[in-house]
């Protein structure tokens, strides 16, 4: 059978073919950071947010992400996923989200990660949004940054 080649123009899209890839253990491990009002980092501490626990709502959101990152990102493989770990460590003006993801397969998996601590970082977004809006509905101190792969591990 003859080798596909495909010379993309401008005006397409495709999904790199890895079938001819081995499967080898990969890891990446994404970042990135929110910053809030120190009333809200307080209720987030406390436990005190109307919503409920934050930081366990925004670690299940940001699993729930890395499982269905092919489905959100087009080009995107879909890819088995052994292991997450979504964690949060609260600073003095915002709150740091990391998440690593694991797998055996043929393509990497840093687009999982990153999708991830996307994902909690904007359900900690909204499930504090009531507490972050100033009087005209707007959100002058919350904003999230920083986000990139902080690790890539590719091995047998």
């Amino acid at each position: 059978m003859p080798e596909f080649t495909h010379i993309n123009s401008k005006n397409e899209v495709h999904m790199v073919d890895i079938t001819a890839k081995p499967d080898v253990n990969r890891e990446a491990a994404a970042a990135g950071r929110i910053y809030l009002r120190p009333e809200t980092l307080k209720a987030i501490r406390e436990g005190t947010v109307i919503k409920g626990n934050v930081l366990a709502t925004a670690q299940v959101a940001g699993t729930m992400a890395v499982k269905q990152t092919w489905a959100i990102i087009p080009m995107c493989h879909p890819i088995p996923v052994g292991a997450v770990t979504v964690s949060f460590e609260q600073k003095d003006d915002c709150i740091e989200a990391s998440c690593r993801v694991k797998t055996y397969g043929k393509t990497g998996i840093e687009m999982e990660a990153l999708t991830g601590v996307s994902v909690a970082l904007l359900t900690i977004w909204d499930m504090v949004k009531s507490a972050e809006k100033d009087k005209n509905g707007q959100y002058p101190i919350t904003r999230i940054e920083g986000i990139h792969v902080v690790e890539k591990i590719k091995g047998n």
